[in-house]
């Protein structure tokens, strides 16, 4: 197959579901539909964090964040894909899709790090409760904070940089809705072992390990709440700590599901879906998994509400 440099204007085509239109009409109402709800619900929860003074904790300060990092993650996605899915222009520009892959992986890589964090603060608010206000001091929120930011986005920049340094083959096709680093690679027309090799250590530091924290983390949440005689006690203990697993559970399943299962044409078309799963009802997810589950944010929704129709 003809090779061509991966600095060429032609941009790139999105294939997604282009041999099922009919699927693509659907997905384009749902889509939609989801993006909107993710859009209100995100933003919900960060006005409410923001504006309610029960909840500036730290809890929900990691909360702002992951909401912040959910529209932010969405909107580097999304509207691409609507413009996709409504007609047969299925092209994305270069430059576009070197920004997409970019952003996409820096805040997907930003939101396992801030996953891993807010575990932490969760071990320490129910391991450490006498000492929770000591070790989650304000400057040490920040410094974490901008830890999963920065560190997201190093590894991002690094792997954006060796994909689009590969030669494309000519016919420019992806074979996913998004500018997905695995699909990127299998369209290069050269030997992709290295970059495959260090797709495996980036899925190491940016997914297992921090995986294994949170894993760590709960198993010694679990310890210290079992040792609790009340049972309210141990049912409110839990219940800290619920929403924030589910969250776990959603994205990290979806995330390896996609870069670290073995490559085939059936995986290859399961991965899409899984990309849509990950990519837009995931962040829209997380508001309805904080909000259902916590009193205090239902509460603080209903206040809020309640002065702007005031």
């Amino acid at each position: 197959m003809k090779r061509t440099n991966a600095s060429t204007l032609a941009g790139f085509i999105l294939l997604g579901f282009s041999d099922q239109p009919h699927l693509e009409m659907v997905l384009l109402l749902v889509v939609s539909i989801i993006y909107i709800l993710t859009l209100m619900g995100n933003t919900a929860i960060i006005l409410v964090s923001y504006f309610s003074p029960k909840l500036h904790t730290p809890m929900y300060f990691f909360l702002s964040n992951l909401s912040f990092l959910d529209l932010c993650f969405t909107t580097s996605v999304v509207p691409q894909m609507l413009w996709n899915l409504k007609g047969p222009d299925k092209t994305i520009s270069y430059t576009g899709c070197v920004i997409q892959l970019y952003v996409a992986l820096g805040l997907g890589s930003t939101e396992c790090i801030l996953l891993t964090v807010m575990a932490y603060d969760r071990f320490s608010a129910i391991c450490r409760p006498l000492h929770y206000g000591v070790i989650m001091h304000p400057k040490l929120l920040r410094q974490l904070a901008a830890l999963a930011w920065i560190s997201g986005f190093v590894g991002s920049t690094v792997q954006t940089i060796l994909v689009f340094q590969l030669p494309i083959c000519s016919h420019h096709m992806v074979d996913d809705f998004t500018c997905e680093e695995p699909a990127l690679i299998k369209i290069a027309c050269v030997n992709t072992t290295f970059l495959e090799n260090e797709l495996s250590i980036a899925s190491v530091l940016y997914v297992v390990i921090p995986l294994g924290l949170i894993l760590v983390s709960y198993g010694c949440i679990v310890r210290t709440v079992l040792r609790i005689k009340s049972a309210e006690g141990r049912r409110k203990a839990f219940g800290t700590c619920g929403s924030h697993l589910i969250v776990v559970v959603l994205f990290f399943g979806t995330i390896i599901s996609v870069y670290i299962q073995p490559k085939s044409k059936f995986t290859q078309n399961y991965s899409k879906f899984l990309t849509l799963f990950y990519t837009v009802l995931t962040p829209s997810l997380n508001p309805l998994i904080y909000t259902l589950r916590n009193k205090e944010v239902k509460r603080a929704l209903r206040r809020l509400v309640g002065k702007d129709l005031s």
